[in-house]
Parts: structure tokens; C-alpha cells; sequence
């Protein structure tokens, strides 16, 4: 099977640091694969190039079959940004209708989607009204109701109660075994627990591409946080 997302030698400058220095991965179709790293690390910039809206000195980044940003791949992939992407002067429902109407998706679709992530009972009230948590799940859904082939979503979870992080990775993995890929970052490593496979960076390289399983028996830790310190000290001795 082809990978849904395939990055080579990719390359990415911002002004004179280079944040991604030669990155490659892949990243396999109906599955949730977390990146996870500290922050600065390059997961947004790798994002942003997976979506085709970052500039890249070098490499290639093909996305379903397609070199990311065609215009082919527009209603194929949903992007979630850390900033709510969403009016403010529209209630949660116009919101998710509107941007289902885009995507030639009804209403009902529309309002299922708020009702997935949480909002059913904020349906009515104003975006610029909400809490910044509740935002967050507006413009994830507003992400989720075309039903793409393909999620990025940057740091979903942030800011939600445990409850809710549940609920939200529940319905992840409902949408991966319906075919959806999902690509979910994070910096908060007890999130990898919850992802099928994992991508860790640091200073925009690949630290480990594994399961948890794979992760915890490689690093001899149960507990994520070390597993990554120790990945990050064995990588330090070999330089």
C-alpha cells in the first residue's frame, strides 16, 4: 500500500536557521501517527509543509499520491492550526455549516460534527463568546465535517480536560478505521500512548519512527517522557 504522506530530503529555512535540515518519513494511510516533540522542534513547520502552505528550500513532500499543495488534494485534506481558525461573530453551528457547504457537505453532517466534539450544547452561541478550549474544538470541527482523506491537526487536545481528550481520541481512531489518516502533534508525550505509531523530533530531525510498544521496549522505560530523554541522550553520545 501506498503511503499516504512520503517526505524526502526535505528542507526548510527560516531566514537563516534551518529548521528541518533534510527530513524523511512516511506515513501510512488509515492509521493515527503522533508527531510529538518539544516545542520548537519543527512539528508545526513539518506540518505546514504536509498541507502545501510553507515554503521549502529542498526536498519533496507528496501527499496522496500528489505533490502537497495541488490543488487537487483542497477538499482532500482537513488542517487544524494552533490558532483557531473560525468567525467570531458566527454561532458554532454557522461556523461548521459553512465550511460543510464548501466542502458540499449538508447540514446534518455539519451538526453531527458539533456534537462529536463536544459542542452540541454550544451550538447556538457565538464563537467570540466561547472559551478558548471550546474555540479550539470549533475549528477542529470545522476541520472534521468534509470527512477527508486526510487530518492534520496541530495540537487538538490543548487546553481540553481529560474527559473530553478521551472523547476526542475515541473518535481519532473511529475515523482511522474508516480509512482516515491522521496526522496529530503534540508536545505532551503522555499523548503517544494513544497513537498507533509515533514520529518523535528534536531540532527538526526524526528521533524514533515506532509504536509505543516498539518505543518502550527499544528504551527499557514505560513512562514516555523518559523514553524520550533516553532516545535523546543515546543520540547525543553518538555525535
Amino acid at each position: 500500500m501506498r503511503p499516504a504522506i512520503n517526505i524526502a530530503d526535505l528542507v526548510v529555512e527560516r531566514g537563516r536557521r534551518r529548521v528541518l535540515p533534510g527530513l524523511s518519513c512516511s506515513i501510512a494511510a488509515g492509521t493515527v501517527t503522533g508527531l510529538l516533540g518539544p516545542s520548537g522542534s519543527g512539528k508545526t513547520t513539518l506540518m505546514r509543509a504536509i498541507v502545501g502552505v510553507q515554503k521549502i528550500r529542498s526536498g519533496t513532500v507528496t501527499v496522496l499520491g500528489e505533490p502537497a499543495g495541488s490543488a487537487v488534494l483542497r477538499h482532500r485534506i482537513g488542517y487544524l492550526t494552533q490558532a483557531p481558525s473560525v468567525y467570531a461573530d458566527l454561532s458554532v453551528r454557522a461556523n461548521v455549516r459553512y465550511f460543510a457547504t464548501l466542502h458540499g457537505v449538508g447540514a446534518n453532517e455539519a451538526d453531527r460534527t458539533v456534537t462529536d466534539v463536544g459542542l452540541e450544547s454550544a451550538a447556538g452561541q457565538l464563537v467570540g463568546n466561547l472559551s478558548g478550549g471550546q474555540r479550539a474544538r470549533a475549528s477542529l470541527a470545522c476541520a472534521l465535517v468534509a470527512r477527508p482523506e486526510l487530518l492534520v491537526l496541530d495540537e487538538p487536545t490543548v487546553g481540553q480536560d481529560p474527559v473530553l481528550r478521551h472523547d476526542l481520541w475515541q473518535h481519532f481512531h473511529e475515523l482511522a478505521a474508516q480509512g482516515t489518516t491522521l496526522l496529530v502533534s503534540s508536545h505532551v508525550m503522555d499523548e503517544a500512548a494513544r497513537c498507533e505509531r509515533l514520529l518523535l523530533i528534536r531540532e527538526g530531525g526524526i528521533v524514533a519512527d515506532d509504536t509505543p510498544d516498539g518505543l518502550r521496549e527499544t528504551t527499557g522505560t514505560q513512562d514516555m517522557d523518559e523514553a524520550f530523554l533516553r532516545l535523546i541522550r543515546e543520540q547525543e553520545g553518538r555525535v
